[in-house]
Formats: structure tokens, C-alpha cells, sequence
């Protein structure tokens, strides 16, 4: 087989694998589309969820588990951003390429492999139990919020990277401070990558029933209004949807919840792709 063959077989391989995982995707997608667009109405989204007469959660709508949501990807997004972003450029623009600094990145490249089960019973241990700040949307945002910061951090340090070193000697050259280069020229060049990475990030997040599960979600949760206060989510509603023996109006219910928590993902992405292109044609190099 020659070479012009071989690149053919491996192109069409790659165009297979395409179509499997965009299909994969498709059928996922439709599958929960078909089944909970016709739990959407205005009861479904403006009331809380209420019990029938064997005492599950199948009646009602989702009002509190949607609103505890929202809060706490706010809340994540608060937290978890701000110091990602700076905490992986102070690595990389001032620790990059020093022992100190490989040390902290082979640390945080581990954490962002662990998985989120250990998340939670960090979070129980240290927050709701430790700092007392017991079972509430605080603490199970600060804990999504340290699940999420590795990813950040990995995402923030290759957006930096791949910003030209010239454009780092070309502003010190011309008397500007390092960390005036780092705000005024780094940032904003490498901003579409990070946005990236928030993207994946706060898409995690939203989709983590562990880790909430051990520090601050409840069933009869009602509307938080305080960060001390219990909450609902979307995530751990289905989670009851899917063990209650009501199954032919649970599972109604757990994909109508589904297909609203995809689109808030899907909706907060979007934002992030617009923020993202935008900076892209704003700073090329």
C-alpha cells in the first residue's frame, strides 16, 4: 500500500469516527427531546415539585430545583474563575520554568483527574463539617468551585502558552512592567482559550450530583435565600426521578428536567462562544 493510500484509509477512519461520536450525540439529544418536551408548560417551570399520594416528588414542576441550579453556577462561576485565571497565569508568567513551578503544575494536572465522588467527602469534611458551614448551597458551590479549578488552571496555562513569547519581549522592551504585560497583552491574546476551558468547566459543574449530594442538596429544599440555606438542583432531581417505583411519570418528569438542564447548559456555552469569538477577532497575532 503506498502512501497516498495509507493517508486515504486513515482520513476516512478519522471521518468514521467523526460521524459515530456526532450521531452518538444526535441520538442522546433527540432521545431526550422526544420524551421531555411535553412535560414543558408553565406549571412545570413556575412550581415547586410536589408529592403524590405515595409520597414521590412526580408532581408539580421545577421551579426550586431550577432557581438552586442557577445559583449555584453563579456561584461557581464567582468563585472558580477569578482564581483560576489568575492563579494559572502567576504559575506560569511567574513561576514558568522553575522547579517550584513544575511541581505546582504536576499537582494540580493530578487534581484534575480526581474524581468528584472525592470532591464531596472533601467538601464534608472540610467545609460542612470543619469551617461548620453545614449542609448548604455555600458549601456545595466552594466545592464544585475546587472540582472545577484544576481544569481551569490546565486550560488557562495552554491558552498563555500559546501566546507568542515575542509579544512578552516586545512590551518589557519598551519599559512596560511584567505585570502590565501580563494585563494589557497576555490576558486578552490568550482570552479565547481560557473561555474555552470555562466553557468545559462550568459544564461540569452544572451536571455534578456528587459532589452537592454530600454538602448541601435536600429534598424538600425549599428556594434559597441565603448562601447558608439548603437548596434544590436539577442534577439530584432527576437522580429521585430515577429511583422512585413510579417510573412512568418519574422518568416524564426526570427528561423534561433533563432537557432543561441541557438547554441552561447549552445557553451559558453559547454566551461563553460569543465572548470567546469575539475576543478572537479582536486579538490575532
Amino acid at each position: 500500500m503506498n502512501r497516498r493510500n495509507r493517508e486515504a484509509m486513515f482520513f476516512n477512519l478519522f471521518r468514521v469516527c467523526a460521524l459515530i461520536v456526532v450521531l452518538a450525540l444526535v441520538v442522546i439529544l433527540g432521545y431526550v427531546l422526544i420524551n421531555g418536551i411535553g412535560k414543558w408548560s408553565i406549571d412545570f417551570f413556575t412550581q415547586d415539585p410536589r408529592p403524590n399520594v405515595h409520597g414521590a416528588l412526580v408532581e408539580g414542576g421545577i421551579l426550586g430545583p431550577l432557581v438552586g441550579t442557577i445559583y449555584l453556577m453563579l456561584l461557581v462561576m464567582v468563585i472558580a474563575i477569578p482564581v483560576g485565571v489568575l492563579g494559572s497565569v502567576f504559575l506560569q508568567e511567574y513561576f514558568g520554568g522553575t522547579r517550584i513551578g513544575r511541581i505546582w503544575w504536576m499537582v494540580v494536572n493530578n487534581l484534575a483527574g480526581v474524581p468528584s465522588i472525592v470532591w464531596g467527602l472533601l467538601g464534608v469534611a472540610l467545609l460542612v463539617y470543619y469551617l461548620n458551614f453545614g449542609l448548604s448551597l455555600i458549601a456545595a458551590a466552594v466545592t464544585l468551585s475546587l472540582l472545577v479549578l484544576p481544569l481551569i488552571m490546565v486550560a488557562t496555562k495552554e491558552a498563555v502558552e500559546a501566546v507568542p513569547s515575542s509579544l512578552r519581549e516586545a512590551s518589557i522592551a519598551l519599559g512596560a512592567t511584567k505585570w502590565q504585560t501580563v494585563r494589557h497583552h497576555i490576558l486578552p491574546y490568550s482570552t479565547s482559550g481560557i473561555l474555552t476551558g470555562i466553557i468545559l468547566s462550568i459544564s461540569r459543574a452544572g451536571g455534578e450530583t456528587a459532589p452537592i449530594l454530600l454538602t448541601g442538596v435536600a429534598v424538600n429544599a425549599s428556594i434559597p435565600g441565603a448562601l447558608g440555606d439548603q437548596f434544590q438542583a436539577l442534577p439530584y432531581y432527576i437522580y429521585l426521578m430515577t429511583q422512585t417505583t413510579d417510573r412512568t411519570q418519574a422518568y416524564a418528569m426526570a427528561y423534561g428536567a433533563s432537557l432543561v438542564l441541557i438547554a441552561l447548559i447549552v445557553g451559558l456555552n453559547l454566551v461563553a462562544i460569543i465572548m470567546r469569538n469575539r475576543y478572537r477577532e479582536k486579538y490575532r497575532w
